[in-house]
């Protein structure tokens, strides 16, 4: 199978950043064949905009990192070496490579390998399509551009060996077909859900990340819930993931991958740990469950008082709203109003400390908190009375 495509099925070049292809002029100058490849160019050809541009090259990572002053070595022992160009942006160059041995999540790979036998250890076609740069050809050894245009997901060459491969190719397929509204083949489906018990194997780290991506990226939520509930995706890493989406189907306008897992997952805070998230998107989501949801009303005393049960979860429940619902409710603008108004909603907001109360006589500890407690309910109530002389009068009637 010949490596470089018909001209007529591609466009006759593509406005590459200019640090790119001169590095790669430089390592062709070398006498190193370099190509333009990955999601990229995928993007590029379906209009999506321009993303960051990663070269694949005969040259080893040792050669890549000698022939450029600025390198950093974040993948050399999977062929990738960082190059920065003259602007100390970051570029990936990977050597041309195949997987020598594999075990589903991670493979050892070898060089010495050609264009198209470094394409055909891609996931799907339409990441497996490469251009050069210099030469402007393109090479699609595996009909990409065709599944391209018509809007396939399918698996370079035969399915089941490019999911055991990795895995993580199997939730990747279900984000790209979500992403871009595409179907997944028919073969490249069955494979997939044959082998989605492999997924218990992966890292979780891999699958949040990969979770988090589809939330950002998918056209329609409810597609992308559907492809990991029917593929047995979600019942080995999202249990609970509901068979629609709770919300209106409308994309929302931020896209919050924690807050998105919140409103979807049952008891996210804990699925959170399990994959392995960091102890802030942990905190967030307890925060999201512990509520209250929403204000009792609309009216300024009931959304400060919400505001001050919430603490820091005010803007992510806020969000979830918007999740649920779309139309933005009244009390939303009552937050905005109080906020625009500095109206205090926290001890921290208040306008005198604890050293103030022990100054007043008050003994240090408990009966502080208790004290400052008191004085923000009156602030919630009364906003006017943030004020440090009037809030000394209404604790020294304590003491």
């Amino acid at each position: 199978m010949s490596s470089v495509a018909e001209a007529r099925d591609f466009p006759a070049s593509l406005a590459l950043p200019a640090e790119v292809v001169e590095i790669a002029a430089t390592l062709e100058g070398a006498g190193y064949e370099t190509w333009a490849v990955g999601g990229a160019l995928r993007d590029m050809l379906l209009g999506e905009g321009e993303s960051d541009v990663d070269l694949a090259t005969a040259a080893p990572p040792e050669t890549v990192q000698s022939l450029f002053r600025h390198t950093v070595a974040v993948g050399v022992k999977y062929g990738t070496v960082v190059v920065l160009d003259r602007h100390r942006r970051l570029h990936e160059v990977t050597t041309f490579r195949r997987d020598a041995e594999t075990d589903g999540r991670h493979a050892v790979v070898s060089y010495g390998v050609s264009l198209q036998e470094d394409l055909a250890r891609r996931d799907f076609t339409i990441n497996a399509i490469a251009y050069h740069p210099i030469r402007r050809e393109w090479a699609d050894p595996f009909g990409g551009r065709e599944d391209l245009g018509r809007g396939v997901v399918r698996a370079v060459g035969v399915p089941v060996d490019r999911f055991r491969e990795d895995y993580l190719r199997i939730l990747r397929g279900l984000r790209f077909a979500a992403r871009f509204d595409f179907e997944i083949e028919p073969e490249t489906w069955a494979a997939g859900a044959a082998e989605a018990p492999g997924l218990a194997g992966l890292s979780a780290e891999r699958v949040r990340d990969e979770w988090f991506k589809g939330l950002r990226t998918a056209k329609s939520l409810a597609r992308l819930i559907g492809l990991w509930r029917t593929s047995g995706a979600a019942a080995i890493w999202l249990p609970g993931l509901p068979p629609e989406y709770p919300g209106e189907e409308a994309s929302p306008v931020v896209r919050d991958p924690v807050a998105l897992t919140v409103l979807l997952c049952p008891e996210p805070a804990r699925l959170f740990q399990t994959l392995r998230a960091s102890n802030q998107e942990v905190a967030r989501a307890a925060a999201m469950v512990a509520g209250p949801a929403t204000p009792a009303d609309a009216s300024p005393g009931s959304v400060r008082r919400w505001m001050a049960a919430c603490g820091q979860a005010v803007d992510d429940l806020m969000l979830l709203e918007h999740y649920r619902h779309r139309a933005v409710p009244a009390w939303v603008e009552v937050v905005a109003a109080i906020r625009a108004r500095r109206e205090a909603t926290a001890r921290d907001e208040l306008a005198i400390t604890g050293t103030d109360l022990l100054a007043l006589g008050i003994a240090p500890g408990p009966a502080i908190g208790t004290a400052l407690d008191r004085l923000l309910d009156i602030v919630l109530t009364e906003p006017a009375m943030n004020v440090r002389e009037r809030l000394l009068e209404a604790a020294r009637a304590w003491c």
